[in-house]
C-alpha cells in the first residue's frame, strides 16, 4: 500500500496507535457476513499489519471467542511490543449464571479466557462492552485495578453508553484512585451523529480517547445501496438495524459526500472515514473491511483532505439528537 500510516496517542495516554483501528468482528462463523474461510482472516489481518495498523479490537462475544483466537494465531510471530491488542467484556458467553455483565468474577474469568484465545501475557486495552446497571460500580473499578495490578491488562476503555453513566464512572474512578478510562468506542460517522449530543463532549472535556465503530454506518456510506431500492446484498439484507438507516436526511448526507468524493477522484468511503479523521476528538476509526481492497481503500483515506466547507456540506442534512431516533 502506497500510504504512509499515521499514528497518535491514545486520548491522554502516551499509548501510540495506529490512525485506523482494524475491527475484528468480522473474523468468525456467528453470522453469515462474517468472513468463515481463517485463511481469507489470517490473509486480511495480516495485511493490515503489514500496512502499519498496530491497532486490532476483537471482544471475547465477536463469535463467541472465535475473532479473538483467530487474532490470536494472527499476531503469534508478530512483535506483540508494536502492536496494540484490545478485546471486551460484558456481554453473554454462555447460558447459565455468572456469564454477563460486569461482576468481579465475570470480568476476571473473562478476562483469562480471552488471554488465551489470544494466545498472549496481557491485553494491551480491555473494555466494557456496555454499562451494568446490575453490578456496583465499585466492582467493576476494583475488579479493573486488579486486572491491572496483576499486569494483565495494561489501559481500560469503555464502549456505547450515555454521558452521564460514563461520567459518573470517570468521577467514580478518580475519587476511589481507581484505573481511569482512557477511551470510549461510540457509534459515529456521518449519518449516526447522535454522540455529538451525548458522549462526546465529555469526552473531549476528560481527554478520553475516541474510537468510533460502524464508521460507514453499515456499508451505507460506502455508497453501496441506492435510494428507493430494496437491498438485495450486503447488511441491509439481513439486518433491520442497517435498513433503518434509509432515511431522506441520511440519503442527502450520502449525496453529499458522493459529490465530494467525484470532486476529489476519491471513494464515497474514503470521503467517509476521512470526516472522522478531520474530527479533533476523534483518535482512530474502526474499520471493518472483509476484502484486500477494501482495506486499501480504507488506508488511503488518510490521503483525503476535506475543507471546512466540504465538512460543512456532510454535516448539514442531520442535527444531532440524544436519544438517538431508530437507536434501542
Amino acid at each position: 500500500m502506497s500510504t504512509d500510516m499515521e499514528y497518535t496517542r491514545l486520548g491522554a495516554t502516551g499509548l501510540e496507535v495506529s490512525r485506523l483501528c482494524l475491527g475484528c468482528m468480522n473474523f468468525g462463523t456467528e453470522q453469515p457476513w462474517m468472513i468463515h474461510d481463517e485463511a481469507e482472516s489470517h490473509e486480511l489481518l495480516a495485511a493490515a499489519m503489514d500496512a502499519g495498523i498496530n491497532f486490532l479490537d476483537t471482544a471475547n462475544v465477536y463469535s463467541r471467542g472465535e475473532s479473538e483466537r483467530i487474532v490470536g494465531d494472527a499476531i503469534a510471530e508478530r512483535d506483540r511490543s508494536e502492536l496494540v491488542v484490545a478485546t471486551k467484556v460484558y456481554h453473554s458467553m454462555g447460558d447459565g449464571p455468572n456469564q454477563d455483565g460486569l461482576s468481579r468474577k465475570h470480568i476476571i474469568d473473562q478476562c483469562h479466557a480471552s488471554l488465551e484465545r489470544l494466545g498472549t501475557d496481557y491485553i494491551d486495552l480491555y473494555q466494557i462492552h456496555r454499562f451494568d446497571d446490575e453490578t456496583p460500580l465499585s466492582e467493576t473499578l476494583a475488579a479493573l485495578d486488579h486486572l491491572v495490578e496483576e499486569g494483565l491488562i495494561r489501559y481500560v476503555g469503555a464502549s456505547t453508553m450515555s454521558a452521564w453513566k460514563f461520567t459518573k464512572a470517570l468521577y467514580q474512578a478518580d475519587a476511589g484512585n481507581h484505573e481511569r478510562f482512557v477511551s470510549m468506542q461510540p457509534e459515529y460517522n456521518a449519518v449516526d451523529r447522535h454522540e455529538e449530543a451525548n458522549v462526546l463532549p465529555a469526552c473531549a472535556a476528560e481527554d478520553v480517547g475516541v474510537i468510533p465503530w460502524s464508521p460507514l454506518a453499515g456499508g451505507f456510506l460506502a455508497g453501496k445501496y441506492e435510494r428507493d431500492s430494496d437491498p438485495v446484498s450486503g447488511r441491509a439484507a439481513e439486518d433491520d438495524y442497517t435498513a433503518a438507516r434509509f432515511t431522506d436526511e441520511n440519503w442527502q448526507v450520502l449525496d453529499a459526500i458522493r459529490a465530494i468524493a467525484d470532486e476529489k477522484d476519491a471513494t464515497p468511503a474514503q470521503v467517509s472515514i476521512a470526516w472522522l479523521l478531520h474530527k479533533d476528538v476523534v483518535d482512530a476509526p474502526i474499520i471493518g473491511p472483509r476484502r484486500t481492497e477494501h482495506l486499501k481503500e480504507n488506508v488511503a483515506a488518510l490521503d483525503v483532505s476535506l475543507t471546512d466547507e466540504e465538512m460543512a456540506r456532510i454535516e448539514a442534512p442531520i442535527t444531532p439528537r440524544w436519544p438517538a431516533p431508530n437507536k434501542d
